[in-house]
């Protein structure tokens, strides 16, 4: 007896689901606080998956996700609006920073920092001893290896999207 194939799944159901959480173009110019932007704001350049746009998103929100940790989405957003980025892709690409992994690249940028400065290791927070100096000591490597990574992971992230476009474009015209 043959195996009867998996029916495909039904991608639509979430597509609509999806576009009708999405504020509409009418409801964005609405917006009183967008108002004064909204011109800029809602240029479908900003929206649409070309692959230079795609490739300044995924570079802005990786410099963003590590720059500054806090309202990263809104800088993104400003900053794609101003190179012409893919606005949903910067600020998707900011969560690779979260709350629940921030610690994480943290402690690695901090590793980075250290390593980079050729800092001692740490060594644990003495009984009496000043709590904010004992901070401000892991200041300096972690600042290091977080703008390493805004700097880094932005131009790779930028290449990695422009490679992968020209190899999906090979791979199709390889198909005809």
């Amino acid at each position: 007896m043959k195996a009867r194939p998996k029916p495909a799944p039904d991608h639509s159901r979430w597509t609509a689901r999806l576009k009708a959480s999405v504020p509409t173009r009418e409801v964005l110019m609405a917006n009183p606080w967008l108002k004064p932007v909204a011109h800029r704001l809602l240029d479908p350049h900003l929206w649409s998956l070309q692959h230079e746009a795609v490739a300044r998103g995924v570079a802005i929100g990786i410099f963003w996700a590590f720059a500054i940790p806090f309202g990263q989405i809104v800088v993104a957003a400003a900053h794609s609006v101003w190179w012409r980025a893919n606005i949903p892709v910067a600020a998707g690409v900011t969560l690779i920073t979260n709350p629940f992994t921030i610690g994480f690249w943290l402690w690695l940028a901090y590793q980075l920092g250290s390593f980079l400065l050729d800092a001692p290791p740490h060594a644990p927070m003495p009984e009496g001893a000043d709590m904010l100096a004992w901070l401000a000591s892991f200041g300096a490597p972690a600042i290091l290896g977080m703008a390493l990574f805004a700097v880094v992971g932005s131009a790779t992230g930028y290449l990695c999207v422009k490679l992968a476009w020209r190899l999906r474009i090979w791979f199709k015209r390889r198909h005809r």
